[in-house]
């Protein structure tokens, strides 16, 4: 996808271009029912556009009841989106993710299971970031990203200002963002990025670990979180000889 700009689709937010899949292959017939049926109910509120074209905060009092409130962002088949909700019923839990298909992975699971505690938006975490609340949020998870290899394409990270300073409003004082990545560069951009949004890193940097040329050194980052599940693409970074990086933030 070329980096151009593009005339934005509402002039009074300018323009925001996305990249990666929103669909892959063809959906079958329990997917598509999914969606119809089950997603309009898990939104966790006016977050389009289209719907909120002021950009209202959401009534997180009224949509969650007082609750606590989590954040996944990107939450791939959604398996530990739902493991956490099992986990944790006492939190709601907002997934947020624009490829389609993991989204009918996550109705499927959410479905089977009877979770109660999920909202899904399938889109681009901008737009829910843009009206969430400031302070709203208990605990951010950011699990295996999209990595963007290429150098060119690093500033589509979610590891940069852009996504960070807002995630950081949106956060409550003291709360957890923890970042789960088999790629030693986007550890490293990580470790650049993140505590210049404001975050406080609560793990540390292992001497040998040399920013000009990442290399898989131990260190505290390699014990995942003690309520961690492994998902499908640390099962596939394992395989394929990658090491797991578990990185833990917090906001001051």
């Amino acid at each position: 996808m070329s980096d151009t700009p593009k005339t934005p689709d509402h002039p009074e937010r300018g323009w925001r271009n996305f990249y990666g899949r929103r669909h892959g292959k063809t959906l079958n017939q329990a997917q598509k029912d999914y969606l119809d049926e089950d997603l309009a109910a898990l939104s966790p509120g006016a977050v389009s556009w289209e719907a909120n074209p002021t950009r209202e905060p959401l009534d997180m009092a009224a949509r969650f009841h007082g609750k606590p409130v989590w954040l996944e962002v990107g939450f791939g088949g959604g398996e530990h989106l739902v493991h956490m909700a099992e986990t944790y019923p006492e939190v709601e839990i907002i997934g947020c993710e624009p490829f389609i298909n993991g989204v009918a992975m996550l109705l499927g699971k959410i479905r089977r299971l009877a979770v109660q505690n999920v909202s899904v938006h399938p889109g681009d975490a901008r737009d829910l970031l843009d009206v969430l609340p400031d302070g709203s949020l208990e605990k951010a998870f950011l699990l295996y990203p999209d990595p963007w290899p290429k150098k060119r394409h690093h500033r589509r990270r979610f590891v940069t200002q852009e996504h960070l300073e807002p995630l950081f409003r949106k956060l409550k004082p003291g709360a957890e963002f923890r970042i789960a990545t088999d790629i030693p560069d986007y550890v490293r951009q990580s470790i650049e990025e993140v505590p210049q949004a404001g975050f406080v890193a609560e793990f540390e940097v292992p001497a040998a670990f040399d920013p000009e040329n990442p290399a898989e050194v131990s260190g505290d980052w390699d014990t995942p979180w003690s309520d961690w599940i492994s998902t499908r693409y640390e099962q596939k970074a394992l395989r394929e000889g990658r090491k797991p990086h578990y990185l833990t933030y917090r906001r001051p």
